[in-house]
């Protein structure tokens, strides 16, 4: 109901209840008196008081007026004031909130609302002893925590931890600073879409990608290996190149194999990469360029030492080791810029059991394909360098060609130690060969498997590995099989990576909770309101006509991930509006035309916001004026805003519609929030945050546990109807 329509209800309702009274007892009168007359009496004063019949309605409208004003002031006085102290005793209730209810109504009323101010004093005192004691019995956590944060501060790498859906729940300010500078926008809002606790590792790293390294982590947990961990090494969609090492994160009281988590130490090493390239294009074109003009010198020199070689031709030979030593010394001065187009290139690799490299492929191939694989000639000692992720990729590639163009549903995998520190990988199959021309299509073509197209070739996985690749047959078997020659590696690299990831890291950003929430198999709407992430946001804008050509020219925003508030992880962005600022306006939002200039477009912000906002439920006050200034951006930006949103105009009219304003500020102060920055962006935001943490107890009070029963009760309320 309409805030302040109570009174006016119970007013019409006295009045209405006063005219009908007033109408049964002229009825009730008329009929008394009608059965003490004869019909010729009756009929006779019927007629004669039928002239005065309106006169008589009309005396009756100032008793119905009286007892409406009555009805209104006994409303206003004995029914509106319990309502309310009720609602504030409620959030009093549902709350940390601390503030005396105010003494309205009859002297009884206002003697219960001292009661309860007192009971509220008294809680708060136990509140504050029950704390003390707590802080007593915390400070020896705190003191582990403090040691943990040296620790952290010391490290040189990005560390992230993560669950098992992939969602971060810990990261040290190095990682910040990293994934900031990852950032396909990273002068939006200091890059702050990409990490941030409850966000998952997934838009930043391939999912499959992970899923491999954890896959290769579990293996070696459940051969018992003490510290088990994996590497890989990707590119991120900024161009960078990013060196990762995974190690698992034990479920408490779980079993050896059982993980709760992942930690992920992240390395940068795209410069050392660009410069180890560059020196290697350097020594190339020093090598082979120089080769040719040594060769000449070479044979120039040993025929001048022929004694019958005649002056002329001698003069010649001269000439030659002149001209191939001028063309040395040039190429020696711009041998850098001299690369060969075929030089391969070079990937960093990781070491990784043999037999490990192996099972991943069976697995994998009989997963993905539909193949049966024999893995059952393995040397199980061997040690490898490589990127199996693209190695993997390699061999399901050839697998499924040979599945689809020649039917074959039986494959074997070889793994054999070879002479000068290589080894045999061998993709096996009994039946028909293929010719030579054939061999070499299938190396050359871009990689595909089950649809997906992928820029490498079988080729260029073989050149990352410094390796060969072709194809023989062995007639005695009847078998044809593709060779991979792999490098080996030290079988040292388990006890290194060991060292390489530790668990003391500084959780300047941390929620141990997160281990155990995952996403990935319920439906949001079915989710309660407690376990959920949401981004809680606000705009200022040019003015109040979104389809008029008002425009964003501030976004602040704020997570909340498993009922806490993550003020460390906010967006917050000026946006030129590219139209002028209304003079009428900057009072109200203190943003002028001048800090506007030179700051991104909408174009460029909103994208960002909506990488941001990925994956949450979207919060707001009176949500639907800043929603449409976005959905007015869509076409033109790309981004849609899909989500679910709650407003908290409409949960504040649900739990509470016998109070007079749901202002932000009356809100606010209802819940004993401070107000700091009210009319920027981030500064609403932050209120709006705190406003929609505390209304969550009280639509539970109300029967209201999940967002879907949010979204539902919401619509119902009166605000509901505005529309911009």
């Amino acid at each position: 109901m309409r805030p302040g329509t109570r009174a006016l209800r119970w007013g019409l309702l006295a009045a209405l209840a006063a005219a009908l009274l007033a109408l049964g007892w002229l009825a009730l009168g008329w009929a008394l008196l009608a059965s003490t007359l004869a019909p010729e009496e009756r009929a006779a004063l019927a007629a004669r008081l039928a002239p005065a019949l309106p006169l008589l309605v009309l005396a009756l409208l100032p008793l119905a007026g009286a007892a409406a004003a009555l009805a209104q002031w006994a409303c206003r006085r004995w029914v509106a004031p319990p309502a309310r102290l009720l609602e504030q005793a409620r959030v009093l209730l549902a709350s940390d909130v601390q503030r005396e209810l105010p003494g309205e109504g009859t002297a009884e009323l206002r003697a219960l609302a001292g009661v309860v101010n007192e009971l509220v004093r008294q809680r708060a005192q136990l509140r504050s002893d029950i704390a003390a004691q707590v802080a007593e019995a915390s400070r020896g956590v705190e003191q582990e925590r403090n040691r943990l944060a040296a620790l952290m501060s010391e490290l040189t790498q990005s560390v992230v931890v993560c669950n098992l859906d992939g969602r971060i729940l810990l990261y040290n300010n190095r990682a910040r600073l990293q994934f900031r500078a990852l950032s396909a926008a990273p002068g939006v809002a200091a890059g702050a879409e990409l990490i941030g606790l409850g966000r998952s590792i997934y838009t930043v790293f391939e999912r499959r990608l992970v899923a491999h390294a954890l896959d290769s982590v579990q293996q070696r947990l459940a051969r018992g290996v003490p510290s088990p961990s994996a590497q890989f090494v990707t590119t991120t969609r900024a161009g960078q190149l990013l060196r990762v090492q995974m190690a698992p994160v034990r479920g408490a009281g779980a079993s050896d194999a059982g993980l709760a988590g992942f930690v992920l130490v992240l390395d940068n090493i795209t410069r050392a990469y660009e410069e180890e390239s560059a020196r290697d294009r350097l020594l190339h074109g020093l090598t082979e360029g120089s080769r040719a003009s040594l060769a000449g010198l070479q044979a120039a020199v040993e025929l001048l030492d022929d004694p019958q070689l005649d002056a002329a031709t001698r003069e010649r030979f001269l000439g030659v080791i002149r001209d191939e030593t001028r063309a040395l010394s040039a190429r020696v001065q711009q041998v850098a810029a001299q690369a060969t187009q075929g030089l391969a290139t070079r990937w960093p690799l990781e070491e990784m059991l043999g037999a490990d490299l192996v099972a991943a492929a069976q697995r994998r191939l009989e997963a993905a394909l539909g193949l049966r694989v024999v893995a059952d000639e393995v040397d199980a000692g061997l040690w490898l360098e490589l990127d199996s992720f693209s190695l993997l990729q390699a061999l399901a590639c050839l697998a499924e060609r040979l599945r689809d163009e020649y039917g074959l549903r039986l494959l074997q995998l070889r793994l054999a130690p070879a002479a000068a520190g290589r080894a045999h990988l061998d993709l096996v199959w009994s039946g028909p060969g293929m010719s030579t021309e054939t061999v070499m299509s299938w190396e050359s073509d871009p990689m595909r498997l089950g649809g997906e197209a992928s820029p490498l070739t079988v080729r260029d996985v073989v050149q990352r590995h410094g390796g060969e690749f072709w194809f023989e047959r062995e007639r005695v078997r009847h078998q044809a099989f593709f060779r991979f020659l792999l490098p080996l590696a030290r079988a040292a690299g388990e006890l290194d990576a060991a060292t390489f990831v530790r668990s003391d890291s500084r959780p300047e950003y941390y929620d141990f909770d997160l281990f155990a929430l995952g996403e990935s198999h319920h439906a949001l709407d079915d989710r309660p309101l407690a376990e959920l992430s949401y981004t809680i946001f606000d705009t200022e804008t040019t003015g109040l006509e979104p389809a008029g050509g008002d425009e964003i020219i501030q976004i602040g925003a704020v997570r909340l991930v498993a009922g806490k508030l993550r003020k460390g992880e906010s967006f917050d962005q000026l946006v030129d509006p590219q139209r002028p600022i209304p003079a009428a306006t900057i009072p109200i939002h203190g943003i002028t035309p001048a800090m506007v200039a030179g700051a991104p477009t909408i174009a460029t912000v909103l994208p960002a916001f909506h990488a941001y906002a990925q994956d949450t439920v979207l919060v707001a006050h009176n949500a639907a004026f800043d929603l449409r200034f976005l959905q007015l951006k869509e076409a033109a930006t790309g981004c849609r805003f899909d989500q679910p949103v709650l407003d908290t105009l409409l949960l504040s009219a649900l739990v509470h519609p016998n109070q007079e304003s749901h202002k932000l500020e009356a809100i606010a102060e209802r819940f004993g929030v401070t107000v700091i920055g009210r009319h920027t962006a981030l500064g609403d935001a932050l209120v709006t945050a705190e406003i929609f943490q505390k209304l969550i107890p009280l639509l539970a009070e109300r029967g209201i546990h999940t967002l879907g029963q949010a979204r539902a009760a919401a619509q119902q309320t009166y605000f509901a109807r505005i529309k911009y």
